[in-house]
């Protein structure tokens, strides 16, 4: 189950990463896929792994792009989002000795969830919340993630308040593979079983109709 529950979370983290890529340069980005990433933040206290996402298509774009990262061909990978992945990873562990933050993140959470009165977490409000609770903690923390995109982009501050939005739930991913004892070295030594086991969901939601 550890390595199921490994492959859901760091699926979970390069689709955060992969929205923010797509976000910065201005790309087409799948609004059921954002909603299933930035809902995560408020899964707090999931009965499994892939609570945390609602369910286990919510995270094909996050597997798709696992299978990328992890496979032979090295012409499919992309170093941005294997960047953007291991600073995150890293923030989230310095995070984890800050109590202060983890306590600025938890209420900021809790007051966005009591602010959302529908279904729809794409609220340009909700969304700025998010980005103000990343800013308060996350963006005093070193490294700083340095993200690439168009510049014009990037100073809008709806998608400037996305991209923090979508960093804040790669954040929630990494807190998930920690949980599920994913460490960096780790992860490099079961690199295959890792992409074994997200090849086999997707190939599982291939074969049970979800198209």
């Amino acid at each position: 189950m550890n390595i199921h529950n490994r492959t859901l979370a760091l699926a979970g983290l390069f689709q955060s990463v992969r929205l923010v890529q797509q976000t910065a340069r201005g790309e087409p980005r799948d609004e059921e896929t954002t909603a299933a990433s930035i809902g995560s933040i408020f899964n707090t206290d999931p009965a499994t792994a892939v609570d945390v996402y609602g369910d286990i298509e919510a995270i094909r774009t996050g597997l798709e792009v696992l299978v990328q990262q992890l496979g032979n061909d090295n012409k499919r990978r992309d170093m941005e989002l294997t960047r953007y992945v291991i600073t995150l990873m890293h923030l989230e562990r310095k995070l984890g000795r800050k109590p202060k933050l983890l306590n600025i993140i938890r209420s900021g959470v809790e007051t966005c969830k009591q602010q959302i009165e529908s279904d729809d977490e794409h609220q340009a409000s909700v969304i700025a919340t998010l980005a103000d609770i990343y800013k308060q903690t996350i963006s005093t923390l070193q490294p700083r993630i340095l993200v690439s995109g168009e510049p014009g982009i990037l100073t809008n501050t709806d998608s400037k308040n996305m991209v923090r939005a979508l960093l804040l739930a790669g954040i929630r991913s990494a807190v998930l593979l920690r949980q599920s004892g994913g460490t960096r070295l780790k992860l490099i030594f079961q690199r295959r079983q890792l992409f074994d086991c997200a090849r086999e969901l997707l190939q599982e939601m291939a074969c049970s109709g979800h198209t």
